[in-house]
């Protein structure tokens, strides 16, 4: 087992590309938040029980105290914004063409649509929305973003054979131009999206990571083949296949290394969403102690991937306890809105501040947000807990992907909404490039 900190920075960084790492981490900081010690953040324990009510309320509002109808978080929600899209589609490739679809190919392609929607999925600003053709609905934000790439996906836009429109692979994506994704995305001076470039970064550079990962992605280069892969690290149990859940983090985090920018580097490895977090910097410590793991899209992929894996073969992923709340800005805006955490005053200068505006913007580099995000990990596990103590529910009863689900990421967006009715913004607003969130 490796070491929680490794002296060596080649066994950091690969320590730091690890689940287990980002809890641990992200403790470390919450600790220091316990004892005063951040640089840029209050904590305030005493104000929890307000935002778990608020979660609690939220909870039994949409799903009364029928805990297992509440689905986990994933890219799925997202795609079936306003009616269902996934399960018609899935029906049509029974009842379409002639030869069937077996279970396999159906999850291999919904796995190719769901890995390249999250990746569509950072923050696309308060401005940009998606008006679906079909039935004149207009989404914004997550659910604008899962929608078009649902018919970006139908058209066959990512896909490199017009016989095989229903999927994702390397010479599909070798096409992809800002123009194209612009134009699918109904972009325009009047329709702005954030972070538009970056976002089309991600698919080209998705290209190249499926040409140069054949042990996950498989010969013919696409994401739905992490399914072969994930089956050769499964073993059968009472006709049950299982699969650990570091499996798909690892073809996850290893197989995409090479579409995100190269940020920080430790021992020659590129540490993706890695970010030094001031608060833990202390003199002599070894190289890599003070640096932070999120990995969010990270994250947000396996989440979404485990669920068509598990509703349509049916497999059990084993470790799941080993998975974290999302760091993201729905999360962690819950906890400033409703004081648990609170920026310390004047450690902002005033060009963070733009037009007036008591919202800072700030880079997702800044220490401010790594700070944010670390607290934010933690106050989701907290969260969690207290809620289950509330309802006497164990972690299987109510996981914490389904929390995220019912309670804090949709709890984070209505009192957003409720506090900045004009946006519906976080308190802290994220200068995205659509590589981070």
């Amino acid at each position: 087992m490796l070491a929680l900190s490794p002296e060596n920075p080649v066994t950091q960084a690969v320590y730091l590309r690890t689940l287990p790492s980002i809890r641990e981490r992200c403790s470390r900081v919450h600790d220091l938040a316990k004892q005063g010690k951040l640089k840029y953040f209050d904590y305030h324990p005493e104000k929890e029980d307000a935002a778990i009510e608020f979660c609690a309320g939220v909870i039994e509002r949409d799903f009364g105290n029928n805990f297992s109808a509440i689905p986990s978080h994933g890219r799925w929600r997202h795609l079936d914004a306003g009616q269902p899209r996934i399960e018609p589609m899935l029906h049509s490739w029974d009842t379409s063409g002639a030869l069937p679809v077996d279970d396999k190919e159906k999850c291999k392609r919904l796995i190719d649509l769901f890995l390249v929607s999250v990746l569509l999925d950072a923050g696309a600003g308060n401005q940009w929305s998606y008006t679906e053709t079909a039935t004149g609905q207009t989404f914004s934000r997550s659910e604008g973003l899962g929608v078009a790439s649902v018919h970006m996906f139908v058209d066959g836009l990512f896909s490199g054979s017009t016989s095989q429109p229903f999927r994702v692979d390397a010479q599909g994506l070798s096409r992809i131009t800002l123009d194209r994704v612009s134009k699918a995305m109904q972009v325009s001076s009047s329709n702005v999206m954030v972070g538009l470039e970056g976002r089309t970064s991600l698919l080209s550079n998705l290209s190249a990571a499926l040409k140069a990962n054949p042990q996950f992605f498989g010969e013919d280069e696409r994401p739905g083949n992490i399914i072969d892969f994930l089956e050769r690290e499964s073993r059968l149990e009472n006709a049950t296949r299982h699969v650990h859940i570091s499996s798909l983090w690892a073809a996850l985090i290893e197989g995409l290394t090479p579409i995100w920018p190269v940020r920080l580097t430790l021992g020659g490895i590129p540490l993706g969403d890695v970010w030094p977090c001031t608060a833990l910097k202390q003199p002599g410590q070894a190289e890599g102690d003070d640096l932070v793991p999120f990995h969010k899209l990270t994250g947000w992929l396996t989440y979404s991937l485990m669920e068509p894996i598990e509703k349509i073969l049916g497999w059990k992923f084993d470790g799941v306890e080993d998975l974290t709340g999302l760091p993201e800005y729905r999360n962690g805006g819950l906890l400033v809105d409703f004081g648990v955490l609170t920026l310390r005053p004047t450690v902002l200068p005033s060009e963070c501040y733009a037009h007036g505006s008591d919202i800072p913007r700030l880079k997702p580099s800044h220490p401010v947000v790594v700070e944010w995000r670390a607290m934010t990990v933690i106050e989701l596990d907290r969260i969690a807990d207290s809620i289950r103590r509330k309802y006497k529910l164990g972690k299987d009863q109510l996981t914490l992907a389904q929390v995220l689900e019912s309670a804090t990421w949709k709890g984070g967006r209505e009192i957003a909404k409720k506090l900045r009715p004009a946006t519906g913004g976080p308190p802290i607003e994220i200068e995205s490039d659509g590589t981070v969130f």
